[in-house]
């Protein structure tokens, strides 16, 4: 049977089923699309009409999708995703590559590294403007390779499938122990496994990727902390270390801007630890922009100033 279904269906229509797919209610489909839900209702029965068949079924709790409903909405996904991608494609077109830049950026790059980046460039280059998009890599590398991106900053994991992408090393950066320059952990010979002991520590909470490295860190040095205080906020964290002699555990630039102002210092941990490589991802099938090029510079310049390096600083 021809349905027409490219002459007779709308954008509004696939909106309508995304929503009520996604809500698995008319109601609140209904205010996601601020629609009265009679209005809702009339749009759904007009789909089930042009398409000749029933797309949910009602029950107590709000609607399930029929066999036809999730069909339709995959379709409906589909689509308003193309739609958006072009919306973006069309938006990077009309910007000049030469003063623009698209960067995903991975959370200690996002938190620790990329605010002064930023800062530096529109102290230096206030023509370019930056679009910053933070996320986990398994989110950030499809955005790179679909040309939604720029390039990605942050730790560089190797891939599990080779992905064509180029990964260059710019920094390191180690879990490494840090606090207040004025905590006791620092004097004499420096953080020991005993003075760690004896430490209040605050640490990222364990259902993190970082939180559970820290913590086979720990386990490594057969060291369990007494109760420490356990956070998904960086912030909370460093106000903690500022704030009192609490001890924390992270990568060694996760507040590269405090270490660069001389408020937080930090150390390496009284074991070896693992070297975590950090840069940048970009495409190898098409260059550079002229801005991403100097974005690149203002991040090994700020790094190396957060590390130490006078001249950078």
């Amino acid at each position: 049977m021809a349905r027409y279904l490219d002459q007779r269906l709308k954008m509004r229509h696939f909106r309508v089923i995304a929503a009520i797919s996604s809500h698995a209610s008319l109601l609140n489909a209904s205010n996601a699309l601020r629609l009265t839900q009679p209005a809702l209702s009339r749009s759904l029965q007009e789909i089930e009409d042009i398409l000749g068949v029933k797309l949910y079924d009602r029950h107590s709790k709000g609607v399930r999708e029929t066999r036809y409903g999730v069909a339709l909405n995959e379709s409906a996904k589909i689509i308003l995703a193309e739609l958006s991608r072009l919306d973006n494609a069309l938006d990077r077109l009309t910007q000049d590559s030469s003063i623009m830049v698209t960067v995903g950026a991975l959370p200690v790059a996002a938190v620790g590294v990329m605010p002064g980046v930023i800062a530096r460039l529109n102290d230096e280059h206030d023509e370019l403007r930056v679009r910053l998009v933070q996320g986990m890599t398994d989110e950030l590398i499809p955005n790179l390779s679909a040309g939604r991106l720029d390039l990605i900053v942050g730790r560089l994991y190797e891939p599990a499938i080779p992905d064509g992408l180029i990964r260059e090393t710019l920094y390191y950066e180690p879990i490494w122990l840090m606090a207040r320059p004025d905590n006791p952990i620092f004097e004499g010979e420096g953080p020991t496994l005993e003075r760690l002991a004896a430490c209040k520590l605050a640490l990222p909470t364990v259902n993190s990727l970082l939180g559970q490295e820290i913590d086979e860190l720990l386990i490594q040095m057969g060291f369990e902390p007494s109760s420490p205080i356990r956070s998904s906020s960086l912030g909370f964290i460093r106000e903690m270390m500022q704030s009192s002699e609490v001890v924390s555990i992270m990568p060694r630039l996760m507040l590269a801007g405090d270490l660069l102002r001389g408020s937080i210092r930090v150390c390496p941990l009284p074991i070896p630890t693992p070297s975590r490589p950090a840069g940048i991802i970009y495409r190898n099938d098409t260059p550079l922009p002229p801005s991403a090029q100097v974005l690149i510079q203002a991040l090994k310049t700020y790094v190396a100033a957060a590390l130490g390096d006078p001249l950078a600083a």
